[in-house]
């Protein structure tokens, strides 16, 4: 009966060991081949739509949604006053190729000179900004691939490379330095930039991201 049990419990101890070795060679693994992070999200750059001269909104003749191209009238200020040489300015033009994401516009409402109309994005431009531990940023170079994981469609993998990476840590922007005399090291993050390879789907910006970086 002895004999039974110590082998038992020898089964154990084994069965122990080897699931504690293949977590430990799991872990060595990702993080010597790989960099990981949720903190991302799929983002772009947004264009802001700005009337050129102060007065009434009287046109806008687009919506949230729809896509539109460069130089395209999509509205117009009604221009009291200006000379007809100076017409021009008084109409809204699309300022790059891209789609409506947000409309702020309200016909009959003024609007000064350089107030946001709309938000419109390049969904063809669409990249993933994710944000890396400083003691994790060495290992990544730029072309590095990626693989990528979209909330928005759960399940399937993206490819991507590296495009861009910060030259300063998000602390640095901050508005609002810290004053106090109690000093704490925190771990900084640096962002980075990752473009999609061949995508044809409509991903939204704004949505969270994981990503998977490939270092060796």
């Amino acid at each position: 009966m002895n004999g039974k049990r110590k082998v038992v419990i020898l089964s154990i101890v084994v069965a122990m060991l080897l699931t504690l070795g293949g977590v430990g060679l799991y872990y060595w693994y990702n993080n010597a081949y790989f960099v990981s992070t949720e903190d991302a999200q799929v983002t772009g750059d947004y264009v802001k739509i700005t009337p050129q001269i102060s007065g009434k909104l009287v046109e806008f003749n687009v919506k949230e949604g729809d896509t539109v191209v460069k130089d395209q009238i999509i509205g117009r200020i009604e221009a009291i006053g200006t000379a007809d040489s100076s017409v021009d300015t008084s109409l809204l033009r699309a300022p790059v190729n891209g789609t409506i994401i947000k409309n702020q516009a309200r016909v009959g409402e003024f609007s000064n000179a350089g107030s946001t109309l709309a938000v419109m994005i390049d969904p063809s431009q669409l990249y993933i900004s994710a944000n890396i531990e400083e003691t994790k940023l060495g290992k990544i170079k730029p072309g590095e691939q990626v693989d990528i994981g979209i909330d928005q469609f759960k399940g399937r993998t993206f490819k991507g490379n590296v495009e861009f990476i910060g030259q300063a840590s998000n602390s640095a922007f901050s508005l609002l330095p810290s004053s106090s005399g109690a000093f704490t090291k925190v771990v900084q993050t640096v962002p980075i930039s990752i473009g999609f390879e061949n995508t044809d789907l409509n991903f939204l910006p704004g949505t969270n991201a994981v990503v998977k970086i490939h270092v060796k």
